[in-house]
């Protein structure tokens, strides 16, 4: 299933390109709220999995909203790659990396991003969404408690964030739309294996320079440190997870900092996880 957002109701997203209201289809069972939906969601995906959901209607992409526009809580992983950890010069780490980004950060796929400044960054990253509540559980019991995973992007204001006397980690991280992700929840089901899923963004606009078109990052999730899995679960030590939870797992190598580029306003970035899907954002000044 491909679950998404439109014009904040829960709808299924169809291959041929319509969407279904979860909410008109289950005849109000579930839904309309985009987070209902993973709250119930053992009991929704036993309805989806066998019901006639009757014909969708056309949308426009650019509608869809963030998939869980409204969750609990997101959190975030750093340093969640080998080739990241070692662009950054900094060792692997043994334990989980996290932060949070506030959710008044979060956005759909294809939102425009007003630049507070001439040092924002890009990090393309996979993001998982939680379908059960969970505390203290392992890696298996963690897989179970994933709904499913959507593309995200990271975006920080490098000044804010390392501002000191100690770094700012989240509020640098949680401009408006600092955290676009979708443009659905796509289920395990859909992906041939989420531990081995590419990951890319490519660059228009002023600061591709000469280049129509640079690609920034190429990587894929085979590189994780920490798997998704593995995420969830160390997580879980700590805090309780709860349905439509939202954790942004890290990003590959190729981010802007270490080679001094940040994006500019004309910029259009656009960033693909395979088989997963695309969103594209735009940069204009504040």
């Amino acid at each position: 299933m491909r679950i998404a957002n439109l014009a904040d109701r829960a709808v299924l997203l169809t291959g041929d390109g319509t969407a279904v209201d979860v909410a008109d289809a289950s005849g109000g069972r579930f839904g309309p709220s985009p987070r209902a939906v993973f709250e119930a969601w053992d009991e929704f995906t036993a309805w989806a999995a066998e019901a006639d959901h009757g014909a969708g209607r056309p949308f426009d992409p650019a509608e869809l909203g963030a998939p869980v526009p409204d969750p609990r809580q997101v959190f975030a992983i750093g340093l969640n790659y080998r080739d990241h950890a070692d662009e950054a010069n900094l060792d692997h780490p043994e334990d989980l990396v996290v932060f949070t980004k506030f959710a008044s950060a979060l956005a759909g796929p294809d939102v425009t991003v007003e630049l507070p400044s001439d040092r924002v960054d890009y990090e393309i990253e996979l993001v998982v969404v939680i379908g059960r509540r969970v505390h203290r559980v392992g890696p298996e019991e963690a897989v179970r408690a994933i709904a499913g995973y959507a593309v995200g992007q990271d975006y920080s204001e490098r000044a804010v964030q390392l501002r000191g006397p100690v770094p700012q980690f989240s509020l640098g991280k949680s401009y408006p739309n600092f955290a676009p992700f979708g443009p659905a929840v796509v289920t395990e089901d859909e992906l041939d294996d989420p531990g081995k899923l590419r990951l890319t963004a490519v660059l228009e606009g002023p600061s591709a320079g000469d280049e129509a078109v640079v690609t920034l990052q190429d990587g894929t999730t085979a590189d994780l440190i920490f798997p998704v899995e593995r995420i969830v679960s160390d997580l879980s030590q700590v805090v309780t997870l709860h349905p439509g939870d939202v954790v942004f797992t890290g990003t590959p190598a190729g981010v802007g900092a270490p080679r001094g580029l940040f994006l500019r306003p004309g910029d259009v970035l656009t960033s693909t996880i395979e088989g997963v899907g695309t969103m594209t954002n735009r940069f204009v000044a504040r």
